[in-house]
């Protein structure tokens, strides 16, 4: 097995991190400037949009966080626990994965303020691994003599992609870094970066590693900014994976990580920016829907909704007309009075013709 010796815990110099915060300074700035407006955008949001946004939010990151480690959950589970989590919707069976997931979700967006502990990790691992029976130690640090590797390729070939300290050494290496955490004052996108980078370089748990990183980052966002960061983070990361786990390999044997936390940045400045169109998206939905009611019928207005709730992508490859008859179970005639009463109305646009034709919403 291909073993490396100089993993950047193996080094003399381990944890003292180096990194040129001029080369990040320009990043910090830009986050600070676009959270104010994020927060303004979310400010001219009525309660009741504020709650979708919440949902929506915390709904895809649990949903992205968990598809990251080839977990898929479902969606309606996922939101359904996220309500009940906000206390917004009646109690109701979930599988443990999502219950899981969105719990932790909520506890980082709504208490990020807390105190960071050994206790706050423990209780986070055991909401991601909810319902887990295969795993020896759940909600403490790993006990486990095996080397904690992850490898790929062939038995006869394997290829070590990170090793990290000893369990043994866990509670040593843990207490320093809450410790670093609790005493030190970074510009917010270093400060989660970095940690994210430290605590994955550890791998304390067994299982659950980078789903607790990344959450560990939303908290450490939103303690910089003093509210929630409201940033979509592991939907941007899922977008690119290739590119998230290159950058951790490339950056897991050396003390000098500007370039991952350079791409920390960018893809969190990525975040903000998709988070701001979630944003306005739901303004436009208000906006429409209020100018429009009364004059849409229920097929209409559940076509709608459905392309408004497709986020700020879009419904993929735009809505045609078979689509909208499969969406309201309506007939080819119905369908089409339908799309050119909406396209009227100022609510949807029309591209293409014949069979190319397809509807996006106007806005």
């Amino acid at each position: 097995m291909t073993r490396n010796t100089t993993w950047n815990w193996q080094q003399d110099d381990w944890p003292q991190w180096r990194f040129d915060s001029q080369a990040l300074s320009g990043l910090e700035s830009r986050f600070l400037l676009s959270s104010g407006r994020l927060l303004g955008a979310w400010q001219h949001l009525n309660g009741d949009d504020q709650s979708h946004m919440k949902i929506s939010l915390l709904s895809e990151e649990a949903m992205k966080t968990s598809a990251i480690e080839g977990e898929y959950l479902d969606r309606e589970s996922v939101q359904s626990s996220v309500r009940r989590q906000l206390g917004l919707g009646v109690d109701r069976k979930h599988r443990p994965a999502e219950s899981g997931i969105a719990e932790l979700m909520v506890a980082c967006f709504e208490g990020f303020g807390a105190p960071l502990t050994h206790e706050t990790f423990f209780t986070w691992h055991q909401l991601v691994c909810l319902g887990r029976t295969d795993l020896h130690d759940v909600g403490q640090y790993r006990t486990h003599l095996e080397p904690m590797q992850v490898v790929s390729g062939p038995l006869q070939k394997r290829e070590v992609h990170c090793e990290a300290p000893s369990s043994t050494a866990m509670m040593q290496e843990m207490k320093g870094f809450i410790d670093w955490y609790q005493a030190t004052s970074l510009p917010a996108l270093t400060k989660a970066g970095l940690a994210h980078l430290w605590f994955v370089s550890i791998h304390p748990f067994e299982d659950g590693n980078c789903r607790i990183a990344r959450a560990l980052c939303e908290k450490i966002l939103a303690q910089n900014l003093g509210q929630p960061s409201l940033l979509a983070l592991s939907y941007q990361i899922e977008k690119d994976l290739k590119s998230y786990y290159a950058a951790l390999e490339q950056n897991n044997k050396t003390m000098d990580v500007t370039p991952w936390l350079i791409w920390f940045a960018e893809t969190a400045l990525k975040a903000q920016t998709y988070s701001g169109a979630m944003i306005d998206l739901l303004i436009a939905k208000t906006k429409m829907m209020d100018r429009l009611r009364g004059q849409l019928n229920a097929r209409q207005e559940k076509a709608l909704l459905l392309l408004f709730d497709a986020g700020p992508e879009g419904f993929e490859g735009g809505l045609s007309a078979k689509n909208y008859r499969t969406i309201t179970d309506s007939l080819e005639a119905t369908a089409t009075r339908d799309l050119r009463d909406l396209v009227a109305k100022g609510a949807l646009r029309r591209t293409g013709d014949r069979k190319g034709t397809r509807y996006w919403l106007k806005i």
